[in-house]
């Protein structure tokens, strides 16, 4: 009977034993999951809060791009941006105009404030007080139209912007830098229960690098960075820039409130880009994520404790699935991480060729005269981005053959083209630029009869010489049959590309010229940078992951 008992004693003993370290690692592992569940949200979020917030500072940019006032004073200057401020969808408040205005203007402007129907068509500050016009010497930040009129947005034209406390820096820096600049939060409309961040883009004059005026769109910090889930597994809230810091929230009315940062909660952090400038987002969990853990470590321990009879048996089962459980931890954070850099990789992509697109809409829109010649460019360019990168898509981004970038589909006149060199496998940033390189070529070759009553022969070639670090990429173009008379003059976006673009690009020099039979195009280029070896490895080591 004591040997039973002691037995007993002995197997209880084992029993809490067993039950307290069950219950301190089911704890410790479901802590574990819940901190990768909200880590993984929080990363979520930060990322939708940087797409929105690309997506505004796109538009910013596409508005720059295609704004062309009659004149620097117009007051129905975003007439023909309208259209596209809404088909955006941005969830803008307001946009403005705001005109860089010499001295000797302001009375014209007044005229035109007038003309518009504004009900305050003069000149004043931008607290609606007076201002002495006399006295300005410099040129002036001058509202002059909005978007969209209404009775609390009327009333802006016509007010001097330069020493507003939050708009005057914003608008001194987006004239120094050239660039969209961003403001501190400010109150829209004056009403601190609207806190807002105004976004500016500088607007060049017509072939000049002098500022005309400013395009201004206003957001509220609400949607824009703090909108966050009831069902989410965190707060979030915003590091104040201005002086005295402190942190902004979104308080259940949906107004953004100065927050009291939680006491003994350390904050996850995550940073965004917008308007040239960094903003913080901290992420705090809520309590509910932690007291889980707890709970159930509480019930796996009560569970042991009353079956301690079948303790044993139940601790191999539960050190079977705790190896398990980690096991299948371990793989879904191996899997998150393969996921994020493959993520990450194709954002660089598209990022990229986002970039070059808007380059090209732009150069091909602004100082083209010729809508249906500059549409035609426009859509040929956009095609041959889109041909290749199909092509980069096919090899899973490893790189396409030279030789398939002169196709049918990619380039125009292709059944005049003879192509003649080694069909070497160029690497994907390789292969967009002399994918615009050939397009516009091809594009600016005659499309009629030449002097001669012949079609243009061309004839693209190329070779490479050298070994090892020392090997160079040697490409020519030549156009038989043509002269200057005959051949279409490349545009302002093709000249860029072929004089600078292309080859700084691939590292190499390029220039064109006309013989006496012919019109040639050379680029030169190491061999290094037509096929970059790093990047075919690094896109190799992202598929494997993937």
């Amino acid at each position: 009977m004591l040997r039973v008992g002691l037995f007993i004693a002995v197997l209880g003993l084992v029993g809490a034993l067993i039950s307290g370290l069950a219950a301190m690692r089911v704890y410790d592992q479901e802590s574990m999951l819940d901190r990768s569940a909200l880590t993984r949200e929080i990363d979520i979020h930060a990322n939708l809060v940087q797409e929105r917030l690309g997506e505004r500072e796109l538009l910013a940019r596409v508005a720059v791009g295609i704004f062309r006032p009659s004149t620097v004073a117009s007051a129905n200057a975003l007439q023909p941006l309208r259209a596209s401020i809404y088909a955006f969808k941005t969830d803008f408040v307001v946009a403005s105009w705001i005109a860089r205005v010499p001295p000797q203007d302001f009375s014209a402007l007044q005229t035109e404030l007038k003309r518009a129907g504004f009900p305050r068509p003069t000149i004043r500050s931008f607290d609606d007080s007076p201002v002495d016009l006399a006295a300005i010497h410099a040129p002036a930040d001058i509202v002059m139209d909005v978007e969209p009129q209404n009775q609390g947005t009327l009333i802006f034209p016509g007010r001097i912007l330069d020493n507003h406390p939050v708009v005057g820096p914003m608008l001194r820096e987006a004239l120094e830098h050239g660039a969209p600049v961003s403001s501190n939060p400010i109150a829209l409309f004056g009403d601190p229960r609207q806190i807002g961040v105004v976004l500016a883009a500088p607007v060049m004059k017509e072939n000049s690098q002098t500022v005309a005026g400013f395009i201004t769109i206003s957001y509220r910090l609400a949607p824009l960075m703090l909108g966050n889930d009831e069902m989410s597994l965190f707060n979030v809230t915003l590091a104040d820039p201005r002086p005295g810091g402190g942190e902004l929230a979104v308080n259940g009315n949906g107004e953004t409130v100065t927050a009291t940062p939680v006491s003994g909660w350390v904050p996850f952090l995550r940073k965004v880009s917008f308007g040239g400038r960094d903003w913080t987002l901290k992420y705090y969990a809520k309590p509910n994520s932690t007291s889980r853990a707890g709970d159930l470590g509480l019930v796996v321990l009560a569970i042991g404790l009353g079956l301690t009879t079948a303790l044993c048996g139940l601790f191999g089962y539960v050190a079977y699935n705790n190896v398990r459980l980690s096991r299948e931890i371990q793989a879904r954070i191996g899997f998150e991480r393969r996921l994020t850099a493959v993520i990450d990789e194709l954002n660089h992509r598209v990022k990229n060729i986002l970039a070059v697109i808007q380059s090209i809409v732009t150069r091909t829109l602004r100082h083209g005269s010729d809508l249906d010649s500059a549409r035609d460019l426009l859509i040929g360019r956009i095609h041959a981005m889109s041909n290749v990168v199909t092509l980069l898509s096919d090899s899973q981004w490893q790189g396409v053959k030279l030789k398939g970038l002169f196709e049918a589909r990619s380039i125009p006149h292709a059944d005049r083209i003879a192509v003649d060199g080694p069909d070497i496998t160029v690497s994907a940033r390789a292969a967009q630029s002399l994918s615009l390189l050939f397009f516009e070529l091809a594009s600016h070759s005659d499309e009629g009869l030449s002097l001669v009553g012949k079609h243009p022969h061309i004839v693209a070639h190329w070779t490479v010489s050298g070994e090892g670090s020392d090997t160079i990429f040697h490409f020519r173009w030549e156009e038989f049959n043509t002269s200057t008379a005959t051949r279409r003059p490349d545009s302002e976006f093709g000249i860029v590309l072929l004089d600078r673009v292309a080859p700084e690009a691939l590292g190499g020099t390029s220039k064109r010229y006309f013989t006496d039979v012919s019109y040639v195009y050379e680029l030169t280029a190491p061999m290094a940078t037509v096929v970059d070896e790093n990047e075919l490895t690094r896109t190799t080591k992202i598929m494997r992951r993937a």
